[in-house]
């Protein structure tokens, strides 16, 4: 672990539409999880009661679909938010086309899954295996969208969900659909708990704000860091 000694910078690096954008799709992961295991395994609430007092699964849908459309308006933003951003929201951090990338990510794997080596890995926003990671996210959440709203499609009368009827029969019917989409949903979940555990992890060892930063923005950086940032920036840029 690092000593506090060491001089160290106050760095701003995620910007107030990348923390909002977080913990909203936060939010709607966590809903939805909740409300689509409902929906695949109901309950079997208030037997025998009049049918006016048994509209908690309508409510569940309903809870589902609303927060169905903000996780897809809240992804679209992210999407434009990764083009115009600061630099460690760029989506060039997220695809790994230059060798330095792919060294980190091997550094990254000797350190955090074989646990070969202790040495940190200097990466003032996202190494380059979170960011591939998130970016393999990012694509299942759009095969997520498509599966959710292609499935939808039948029931609603909206445009947007229109738009993705075209979705159930390229992938082989309703059934196909439905399994893939269900399947997705426990990836989120494993997601979620490799991702709270590696944040509070790194927080720990490295000492630099990771959990906060995800609230006010800033980091606690070594000033050699910074400074090798900066050299290396143009030749291969860093998350």
């Amino acid at each position: 672990m690092k000593s506090r000694t060491l001089p160290m910078r106050e760095v701003y690096v995620w910007e107030f539409p990348v923390r909002l954008y977080h913990w909203i799709n936060a939010l709607c992961v966590t809903a939805l999880c909740i409300t689509g295991f409902l929906i695949g395994n109901p309950l079997s609430l208030m037997k025998g009661t009049e049918a006016y007092f048994n509209y908690w699964f309508g409510t569940v849908r309903f809870i589902h679909f609303v927060f169905a459309f903000l996780f897809f308006f809240n992804f679209i933003f992210r999407i434009y938010w990764g083009f115009v951003g600061n630099e460690f929201s760029r989506w060039y951090n997220f695809i790994p086309l230059k060798r330095c990338q792919w060294k980190e990510i091997v550094d990254v794997i000797k350190v955090d899954i074989l646990q070969v080596t202790h040495k940190q890995v200097d990466s003032i926003g996202h190494n380059a295996l979170a960011s591939l990671i998130y970016f393999i996210t990012f694509l299942i959440f759009l095969l997520q969208c498509l599966t959710g709203f292609g499935m939808y499609s039948a029931m609603s009368k909206s445009f947007l969900p229109k738009l993705f009827a075209w979705i159930v029969p390229f992938l082989g019917g309703d059934m196909h659909v439905r399994q893939l989409h269900h399947i997705l949903m426990w990836g989120f979940i494993l997601f979620a708990i490799v991702h709270v555990y590696l944040v509070f992890y790194h927080d720990y060892i490295e000492r630099r704000g990771v959990t906060s930063s995800m609230i006010g923005g800033w980091k606690f950086i070594e000033e050699d860091v910074i400074e090798r940032h900066d050299l290396q920036s143009e030749d291969c840029p860093k998350s």
